[in-house]
């Protein structure tokens, strides 16, 4: 059988689905992630609110997402959902995103890994350090051990997923079962054993911070990383078994047990920690630190015992590249991404060429920047193209009143329009809290544009996203 005419098997359980969304979601941002915040709200309190007020937003992303996807299960999700809504144009640019910028989140998830390996044993300083100045703007890029190790990650977990759907999906619920095992793990630590552990750390202010409203407005930026995972199971719909019924469960559901572990160890991290160690943990501003949930477990482990907790964190950050190459995939059977990345291997069933590829260029990106210069790229990203997706489903409303939807969004259209307004902020905080990596996600968006006419002129016909992939 020609690969044109291979399909997705659906192979993915309800079971494995919701591994899927709980096991992206839950990953490096939680472990690193709350420095940062730490540093722009300055208290104990506004933390906790800005992880809750993240999950909130989380949650109300995830309803929406869980219309679309019943309506619309396709292999694609995100693009699926703008082409059906708005034409070709805007499903171009985000499957020229989810190539571009996917790899910088899979870099982050490389760095990520780089991180709690140097709470085991330093790594040293790079091996190559240079710098390039642009439009005014310092470029930093280096090579050395740390380097070295997320791209390995990225390659092993690439060539995991390039095997097939089922050794994907089961590598996935066991590393989900791990990281939840391992939350769940240090924050009984924390209030059980901790040493330093008091309910005075969680009324202590930290001085430094920028605060105020702009100051949150960061905070939850920096949030939605963590959060961010209950948008890809989509992408990978054409895997799904019965989708209309799974998907809804699975992203919403993984959504719910996402929120409550996260305001569990962050209760557990400020239950044992003094704010000022939870904001000079490992971030951009403190790249040698320890990480603040090393710190945490450190505080009834000891020092001896940091290095069987940095494995934990290890095996809680590894992620799967399991749905980003989707979307070049399924632009590509559209004709409106590069031909060879919509083949599918003859025996594995998985776009194989747009896996690899989309792995070869996060590795590139893993040697050009930290985790939260990466991270905020991929956030910025995901926060540009979710307002039009949550306005989506109020167009297809309109678009296709008559089709059946296995899941409709409650509260609507306030939710939907809820959600695209919270992005709206959160795009504008982040283009005054992180202005370079901001301008560059966006200049990286539009550099699509002059490609389309290419590819238009060479889409072929018949289109194949427009129906459901038979099951396997």
């Amino acid at each position: 059988m020609a690969s044109a005419d291979l399909q997705p098997r659906r192979d993915l359980t309800l079971t494995h689905a919701a591994s899927l969304v709980v096991g992206i979601i839950i990953g490096t941002g939680i472990f690193l992630k709350s420095a940062t915040m730490a540093q722009a709200v300055g208290t104990p309190a506004l933390l906790l609110a800005a992880w809750a007020a993240a999950g909130l937003v989380a949650m109300l992303g995830a309803l929406c997402f869980a219309e679309l996807g019943a309506l619309l299960p396709h292999a694609g999700g995100e693009y699926v959902y703008l082409r059906s809504a708005y034409g070709e144009i805007p499903g171009f640019l985000f499957a020229c995103n989810a190539f571009v910028l996917g790899g910088a989140a899979l870099a982050a998830y490389g760095a990520a890994v780089a991180i709690f390996v140097s709470d085991i044993h330093p790594l040293g300083s790079d091996w190559i350090v240079r710098s390039v100045r642009l439009f005014g703007t310092d470029y930093h890029f280096s090579f050395g051990a740390r380097q070295l190790l997320a791209v390995a990650v990225i390659a092993v977990f690439a060539a995991i997923n390039c095997a097939g759907v089922m050794l994907g999906g089961r590598v996935q619920a066991v590393l989900t079962a791990a990281k939840i095992l391992a939350l769940v793990g240090v924050a009984a630590g924390v209030f059980l054993f901790s040493r330093t552990g008091a309910t005075a750390n969680l009324a202590t202010a930290h001085g430094t911070s920028s605060g105020g409203l702009a100051g949150f407005g960061a905070a939850m930026f920096s949030a939605l990383w963590a959060y961010s995972g209950w948008q890809f199971l989509p992408m990978a719909a054409g895997e799904v078994r019965e989708p209309q019924r799974n998907l809804p469960r699975a992203i919403v559901g993984g959504t719910l047990v996402v929120v409550a572990l996260y305001l569990m160890i962050n209760t557990a991290y400020l239950y044992a920690l003094p704010l000022w160690q939870v904001a000079s943990a490992n971030s951009s501003a403190y790249p040698e630190a320890p990480s603040v949930a090393a710190r945490a477990v450190q505080t009834f482990v000891g020092g001896r015992a940091a290095a069987v907790a940095a494995l934990i964190f290890l095996v809680s950050t590894i992620g799967s590249i399991l749905s980003a190459a989707r979307v070049p995939y399924a632009a590509a059977r559209d004709g409106l991404f590069f031909e060879r990345f919509g083949r599918l291997g003859a025996r594995s069933r998985v776009p194989v060429t747009s896996l690899v590829l989309l792995a070869l260029w996060g590795a590139l990106l893993a040697l050009t920047g930290t985790f939260d210069q990466l991270t905020n790229m991929a956030v910025m990203s995901y926060a540009l193209f979710w307002i039009p997706v949550a306005l989506a489903v109020v167009v297809l409303r309109h678009k296709r009143p008559h089709e059946p939807r296995p899941y409709r969004v409650p509260g609507y259209p306030l939710v939907p329009l809820l959600f695209a307004l919270v992005m709206a902020w959160i795009v504008v905080s982040a283009l005054r809290s992180a202005p370079r990596e901001s301008i560059a996600t966006v200049v990286l968006i539009l550099l699509g544009l002059p490609l389309y006419p290419l590819f238009r002129r060479r889409r072929p016909l018949p289109q194949v996203t427009s129906t459901p992939a038979p099951r396997a």
